[in-house]
């Protein structure tokens, strides 16, 4: 992942922590996975980033991060994230 890259999630994240709500075409919303979760969208020469998330009142979860190779997220990443969460839930 790129310098450029890096600093537009951080950036995104930083807002998210502030309480902003972002929309299209930076986050766009993952109920597959669960509630109030989404997922970041960095693009940059070619490469398309992606960093599952969910947003609570008192933190930002990032449970995923990974390089997008196709038009959908790999079942693999969305169970993943869901058993991060269902861990972070329980305890």
């Amino acid at each position: 992942m790129s310098h450029d890259a890096r600093r537009e999630i951080g950036f995104l994240i930083r807002k998210l922590q502030q309480g902003i709500k972002i929309g299209m075409p930076h986050s766009r919303p993952m109920p597959a996975i669960g509630r109030s979760c989404h997922e970041l969208r960095v693009n940059e020469a070619g490469q398309a980033w992606r960093v599952i998330y969910r947003a609570d009142a008192d933190a930002v979860l990032v449970v995923a991060v990974f390089s997008k190779k196709t038009s959908e997220t790999p079942k693999r990443v969305i169970e993943r994230a869901k058993t991060l969460l269902r861990k972070y839930d329980t305890n």
